[in-house]
């Protein structure tokens, strides 16, 4: 679209006049979470605006961006139970405060009342990108990732805050564990305040290739960017895999891990500052903590269904990219492991 991107460190940014936003990662991409919020402060003085690409699961335990001055907020919902399918496909997300809500590409529905005085739902933004603006579009929105945000939703349903949070603090202490007993044996963790990723200065070149070769004989790819290593763990990681990592380092830097315990990841500890716990609720709708059984949840899925005109009732009037439906041969592959365990930068060996 014409504009110019200049990539720098926030820690030394000067807004001369001619910047008018600014995006932030949190966590960096080295896993640091950085308290932005002198930074958002000082910029947004100059009447510029912030948007942050966040990670959406580590928000269940680190401070929302909204609440240190973010304007716009944006990512990936592949952390709500998507699998990582080599980079995609994934629904997004996107935040706003009310101020920009009107220049958001696509639809929202608002609850308003009917002339009966009933509940009614209406199309309260709608921006129809493809069929009014044509070629000055700037979004695709259609059906294509609607399965993939609807996963991402049940997700939360089935979850609700308690559960997203007990998930992201074990994925947190497990990280903290595998940091811990690093530096515990000299090797040098740069990262202090992280949710899920940590980053390693590997040392010398030596070091380096054979920390390299040494991964990949335990079957681990680690992110490599000139000396810096780094490893993220999810919510698939195991304490197996834990104690692989840890092994891989043991081997190259010379010490002796110590076993890491169930017991001892769920006693690890955080690896985020008080300063940027979050504190606020999220997820409060009653929907999001009623469903807490498999046969609970599966019964609100079918009522949802009920509530749907398919082709099985009537005749869709609507284009097909309105009412898509989802056939069960299209929900197959997303639980194949060959596909969906592929994370997006492994060596194409």
């Amino acid at each position: 679209m014409g504009f110019e991107l200049v990539i720098g460190d926030h820690n030394t940014f000067e807004n001369d006049g001619s910047y008018f936003g600014v995006l932030l990662q949190y966590p960096a991409a080295n896993g640091e979470a950085i308290d932005y919020t002198a930074f958002a402060a000082k910029v947004k003085a100059s009447d510029c605006a912030v948007a942050v690409a966040a990670d959406l699961l580590s928000l269940t335990l680190l401070t929302p961006p909204g609440e240190w001055g973010a304007d716009v907020v944006v990512g990936s919902s592949q952390r709500f139970g998507i699998p990582m399918g080599y980079g995609g496909p994934h629904a997004g997300f996107f935040a706003t405060k009310d101020d920009y809500k009107r220049s958001i590409p696509g639809r929202i529905i608002g609850v308003s009342v009917d002339m009966y005085g009933h509940k009614a739902l209406r199309m309260a933004l709608q921006t129809r990108e493809q069929h009014i603006k044509r070629d000055k579009a700037t979004s695709n929105i259609c059906t294509a990732q609607a399965l993939l945000a609807i996963m991402a939703g049940m997700y939360a349903v089935y979850h609700g805050a308690d559960g997203l949070k007990e998930i992201a603090t074990r994925i947190n202490s497990s990280a903290n564990v595998v940091a811990q007993q690093l530096k515990a044996n000299g090797v040098n963790v740069e990262t202090n305040a992280f949710f899920d990723t940590i980053t390693i200065d590997a040392g010398t070149n030596e070091q380096l290739e054979k920390l390299r070769v040494t991964a990949l004989s335990h079957e681990i790819n680690f992110y490599y960017n000139g000396h810096k290593v780094s490893l993220s763990i999810d919510e698939t990681t195991t304490v197996a895999d834990l104690n692989n990592i840890v092994d891989v380092f043991a081997q190259v830097y010379g010490f002796t891990a110590t076993a890491i315990t169930e017991g001892g990841v769920s006693g690890g500890g955080k690896a985020i500052p008080a300063s940027l716990e979050r504190t606020s609720n999220y997820l409060t709708h009653p929907i999001f903590n009623s469903f807490r059984s498999e046969s609970e949840m599966m019964r609100y899925i079918k009522r949802l269904e009920n509530k749907d005109l398919s082709l099985v009732h009537s005749m869709i009037s609507l284009g097909s990219c309105t009412m898509k439906l989802n056939a069960a041969t299209e929900l197959i592959p997303l639980s194949i492991p060959e596909f969906g365990g592929l994370h997006p930068f492994i060596p194409a060996d």
